[in-house]
């Protein structure tokens, strides 16, 4: 069932000025979208930001264990064999996870609403969290 978005301002509170609430799903999608870069570059400049965005990275650390996918969201992988990371999905394999054609996997990461990448050999490639990520958006009516 795809629950359709909620509008900005639900995610909106506070008595002492607002705040926003950030979903466990939204902090993942922020830190494999290079929140940790983003925390390393203002790390020190104000307290409150450094502890806002530690919480969201945090958050999304705790959905990844909940949906039972690896830790650390915003590590790259380094060891490849053949030209593809040992825990990375085939565009076929993804489109099978997801009840999608290949092709569509395909043009969502062209189109960037999916991570992934095409190998030097032309095979398409995704993180299995990427796929995650992807197939609860979508789930949501985010995508």
């Amino acid at each position: 069932m795809t629950v359709p978005p909620r509008p900005s301002s639900s995610y909106v509170y506070g008595l002492d000025g607002p705040a926003v609430v950030v979903p466990a799903r939204v902090a993942a999608v922020l830190a494999q979208k290079g929140l940790r870069n983003v925390r390393h570059a203002l790390r020190g400049m104000d307290p409150e930001v450094d502890a806002v965005l530690e919480a969201i990275l945090l958050a999304a650390e705790a959905w990844k264990r909940h949906r039972g996918l690896a830790s650390d969201l915003g590590s790259e992988r380094d060891t490849e064999s053949a030209g593809q990371a040992s825990s990375s999905l085939t565009a076929t394999e993804v489109a099978g996870l997801l009840g999608i054609t290949p092709r569509a996997v395909r043009l969502a990461i062209t189109e960037g609403r999916l991570d992934g990448r095409q190998t030097a050999g032309g095979v398409w490639l995704v993180e299995p969290e990427a796929a995650e990520l992807y197939r609860a958006a979508r789930s949501n009516g985010g995508i």
